[in-house]
């Protein structure tokens, strides 16, 4: 059930458990980092079941998100295509395309790494999302940056009653879980989030 609070309210919650749990995630050291993304992808791998041809979009990682290189390494050792998120600055909408990884990034203008190659792939043709957060609940609300980029690109997921393509997961500590998020009319619920410490299976995704 989705918890429902004034737009006003709402964003100054937000803003105020993000900034608490991005302070908890600056603060974990780089070798625990490493070891904790490690970890979690041999979580996601575990379940999952990474496998060859699977169209997969992962993020690049900033500083104090979760790393994703093993994740990315490991899905590439198992054949999967892998795909990053690019920002499309000719889009009024803000909206994000999703490129096929080959060669090396370039940083956009928020800092994020993103691939120059040409390959794109429409977000209803992916099989597999791993989604960055800042926060999440078991129901499968995310909590990310605030910009929406995510929430637009597959907004098309809330109009579908039967097939739920691609697979929504986040990726991310365990310590990010939080009791309960409130929920704007526009959040998409993940369907898993993989943490360091394990799998959850959410129950709204």
């Amino acid at each position: 059930m989705r918890v429902a609070l004034p737009d006003s309210t709402l964003g100054a919650a937000r803003r105020s458990l993000r900034a608490e749990l991005s302070a908890r995630r600056r603060a974990v050291g780089a070798a625990e980092r490493t070891a904790a993304a490690e970890r979690a992808a041999l979580n996601a791998d575990r379940v999952l079941h990474l496998a060859a041809g699977q169209r997969i979009a992962v993020y690049a990682a900033l500083a104090a998100e979760l790393d994703s290189a093993p994740l990315i390494a490991l899905a590439r050792s198992r054949g999967c295509r892998i795909f990053l998120p690019r920002i499309d600055r000719r889009r009024r909408s803000r909206g994000m395309r999703f490129v096929e990884l080959g060669g090396a990034l370039r940083e956009n203008r928020l800092g994020i790494g993103e691939p120059a190659g040409f390959i794109t792939i429409g977000a209803r043709w992916l099989d597999l999302v791993f989604l960055p957060l800042v926060g999440f609940d078991r129901c499968g609300l995310r909590l990310g940056a605030g910009g929406g980029f995510y929430d637009r690109a597959f907004a098309f997921r809330q109009l579908r009653c039967v097939w739920h393509k691609p697979l929504l997961v986040g990726f991310g500590y365990a310590f990010q879980q939080v009791e309960r998020l409130a929920a704007a009319p526009h959040d998409v619920f993940m369907d898993a989030v993989v943490t360091d410490e394990g799998f959850i299976r959410c129950t709204t995704g």
